[in-house]
């Protein structure tokens, strides 16, 4: 599919109408494919995009179920495409991140599933993350 054509997909199952900078945050995502991206990164790229605006618009895309979020080993908070099975408010992102601390990427490891586990009864899971560090191929 098209570039633009996916644009399109995934702003319609998101319920989201097209904007330039919806548009331009989308074709970032969609180009890293399986790297995950800083609010710094996307802002980098674009010298007048306003930083509230790009905040919104990353919030936005993830309670759609159009992107999910990815902490590195550092804590910071990093954003990649989700998975088809995504929607509103529920994220089937249920997989492993790698970290390089060479280039300093994350990159989604979607066959590397997130382990099932049995909680107690009275706690209720609301986010989990596994993130994994080492060196990329492209580093070693």
């Amino acid at each position: 599919m098209e570039l633009d054509q996916r644009i399109k997909h995934l702003l319609k199952h998101g319920n989201l109408r097209m904007t330039t900078v919806r548009k331009l945050v989308l074709k970032e995502f969609l180009e890293a494919g399986s790297i995950a991206l800083s609010s710094y990164e996307i802002e980098k790229k674009f010298e007048d995009l306003d930083r509230i605006t790009l905040y919104r618009t990353l919030k936005t895309f993830e309670e759609c179920g159009i992107i999910h979020q990815a902490v590195d080993v550092s804590g910071r908070s990093k954003y990649a495409i989700c998975s088809a099975d995504c929607s509103n408010h529920n994220h089937e992102d249920h997989h492993a991140h790698f970290y390089c601390k060479k280039c300093e990427r994350t990159v989604c490891l979607d066959d590397v599933k997130i382990p099932t586990l049995n909680l107690p009864t009275d706690f209720q899971l609301e986010d989990s993350q596994l993130v994994l560090s080492g060196v990329c191929g492209a580093c070693q």
